[in-house]
């Protein structure tokens, strides 16, 4: 017997459109994602690893938005569709570079601190592979994607595009 699936998109509704009802928040943040960027560039931090701190906390976090677009920015910016798929099993996956991997882990303490407290170790390991400029501006980024996932899964402001 063959099961026939129907194409069917699910719509997901907006709680809250953010962007309008508190504007001086919105552009707030894109300023303070704007700041870190700049961080970033100026620490050296290369894009492939911003998208794939950016897409292991979206995931971590459940904004489907976030992912969507931050997939999409990876692959457009020449990362492997091989990698970008395995970054929610980057510990069981042989595609990642040692800084990488150190960028991913501090990624999911700094993510789930309220749990993690973000244990010695994992900073050291992050520490020993990233000058303190590199790591001033990953944790910037963490903290700036964390930011903006919590709008998008509270809010549910953007819908994902295919």
């Amino acid at each position: 017997m063959t099961e026939e699936i129907a194409d069917e998109t699910v719509h997901i509704l907006t709680r809250l459109d953010i962007d309008t009802v508190a504007p001086s928040f919105s552009s707030g943040l894109a300023r303070l994602d704007a700041a870190a960027t700049r961080d970033l560039d100026e620490a050296g931090i290369p894009a492939p690893l911003r998208e794939l701190v950016r897409i292991r906390a979206s995931q971590l976090n459940g904004c489907a938005y976030c992912v969507n677009m931050h997939t999409k920015d990876a692959l457009a910016g020449g990362d492997t569709v091989a990698r970008v798929a395995a970054v929610s099993v980057w510990r069981e996956s042989p595609f990642f570079t040692a800084r990488e991997r150190a960028a991913l882990a501090l990624t999911e303490t700094i993510t789930r601190a309220a749990d993690t407290h973000v244990p010695q170790s994992d900073w050291n390991e992050a520490a020993a592979l990233f000058d303190p400029d590199e790591l001033g501006a990953l944790v910037a980024l963490i903290v700036v994607i964390n930011a903006w996932n919590a709008v998008g899964v509270s809010t549910r402001a953007w819908t994902p595009e295919a």
